[in-house]
């Protein structure tokens, strides 16, 4: 009988330890199981949503920048020319007949004029 309780007094020891350690990695367990799907989050971020915000971020500095006497086109396909640039609206002339046609920002898709980068007004004369 004494070797019974014994027996068992060391198998409890036995089960406390593994309980312990498991304890231990269970934690790593977990943190290691959401590690796929953290790197999944990151590599979409990078893949999808930054050059989303990129080219949002372009074509809005590319209607700020719009000026009178651009060639453009719309989202639909008209091409045109720039008359007047208000808040939120364009007047543009399309076709041989120069009809009008009033447009939103929104609905433009490029600007087909090239302009020239702003010069460098650098007066320093290092160069020599």
């Amino acid at each position: 009988m004494f070797n019974f309780v014994a027996l068992a007094a060391d198998t409890t020891a036995a089960a406390t330890t593994a309980a312990n350690g498991a304890a231990g990695g269970n934690l790593l367990g977990t943190i290691g199981s959401f590690l796929p799907l953290i790197l999944i989050f990151v590599l979409m971020y990078f893949m999808m949503i930054r050059p989303q915000k990129k080219k949002q971020k372009e074509e809005q500095q590319m209607r700020e920048n719009l000026r009178v006497g651009d060639e453009i086109t719309t989202i639909g396909g008209i091409c045109g020319r720039v008359l007047s640039i208000k808040e939120d609206t364009l007047v543009i002339e399309t076709g041989a007949d120069r009809s009008k046609m009033t447009i939103k920002k929104w609905a433009l898709q490029s600007c087909d004029t090239v302009h020239d980068a702003p010069a460098d007004d650098d007066d320093d004369d290092d160069d020599i």
